[in-house]
């Protein structure tokens, strides 16, 4: 590769130019050495690359799919309902594939033939729109669980409409099938665009059960791995993540072995709450706020912090 000269711009020609000129052959160099210096980094080909931008688009119109009445269009009636919701597939299905399809060229774990992607991609998408009213049933759930852990809510409208962990919810539901069905980059980048909107941080390989619920919300982070049964109720800023992480002989951190917590059915987990490691926490359990909690808790435990001691001065203005 030719070595970067700077040189002054002809006549007439502004001097910006060169200093532009200048960085295009810096950025070109930068990139050849990143993809030519260890294995691990090169980039997979000259493939394009699934677009946050696109993917953002289609779950929005998976979201109004799924729910029309509420995050579709203002105008749209019962009559005309299920003619939106096949315009909307129509235009969300193809272009999730064509997504699909550029993180199967991608990515070395495809391991298919060039000719075989494009029909591994629609395969995916086929199993994914097969699976749109079992998604739509279970959320009913999550809305369900949602409506009748606060008391705040006035309908189930409002909460599909306001609540954040609903956001959060319906991004998972999602991402995760497309994780299962071999598209995980696609599902991460949904992942990452429900982060970014609700401040909810759930990894697309966690596997949810029904009747969800996650109060409030900001600040929660769910790991990979972790299993969450049915019936959960968590509250913000919990974190069910990794104690620790194993290497390979040669220092390599080990991918996907489970690592983060199980939480069995009815539980409820309070504000603050961090539990880490692959522990289990038992079914029918109470975790208090801001516990600090690496081993696993039996059936119906009630695990809360320790008080505190508090000095109170008489004397003191705020009494």
């Amino acid at each position: 590769m030719a070595s970067c000269v700077s040189k002054s711009p002809p006549e007439g020609v502004p001097e910006g130019h060169a200093d532009i000129d200048d960085a295009v052959c810096g950025l070109r160099t930068a990139r050849a050495e990143w993809r030519s210096s260890q294995a691990r980094h090169a980039e997979y080909g000259a493939h394009g690359f699934p677009s946050r931008h696109a993917v953002r688009s289609v779950i929005d119109l998976l979201s109004a799919t799924l729910f029309p009445m509420r995050l579709g269009p203002s105008e749209l009636t019962l009559e005309s309902e299920d003619a939106f919701v096949r315009n909307s597939l129509e235009t969300a299905l193809p272009l999730l594939q064509a997504q699909v399809r550029m993180e199967l060229a991608y990515t070395e774990a495809a391991r298919v033939e060039d000719s075989d992607i494009p029909l591994a991609a629609r395969n995916i998408i086929r199993a994914f729109a097969a699976s749109l009213p079992r998604i739509r049933r279970l959320l009913d759930t999550d809305l369900e669980a949602a409506y009748a852990g606060d008391p705040a809510a006035r309908s189930v409208d409002e909460v599909l409409l306001c609540y954040p962990c609903m956001i959060a919810v319906i991004h998972h539901r999602i991402a995760h099938e497309l994780y299962v069905l071999g598209a995980p980059l696609v599902a991460r980048i949904i992942a990452e665009i429900a982060h970014s909107r609700t401040g909810i941080d759930i990894h697309p390989g966690a596997q949810i059960g029904d009747s969800f619920f996650i109060d409030h919300g900001t600040g929660v982070v769910i790991g990979q791995t972790a299993i969450i049964g049915n019936r959960v109720r968590i509250y913000q800023a919990v974190t069910l993540g990794a104690r620790s992480f194993r290497t390979d002989d040669d220092g390599n951190m080990v991918k996907n072995e489970p690592r983060h917590p199980i939480v069995e059915d009815d539980v409820t987990i309070y504000a603050g709450a961090t539990i880490l490691g692959r522990i289990t926490i038992g079914a029918g359990s109470v975790i208090g706020g801001n516990v600090w909690l690496i081993r696993s808790v039996s059936p119906a435990s009630r695990v809360r912090q320790v008080q505190p001691k508090v000095d109170i001065d008489a004397a003191d203005p705020f009494e």
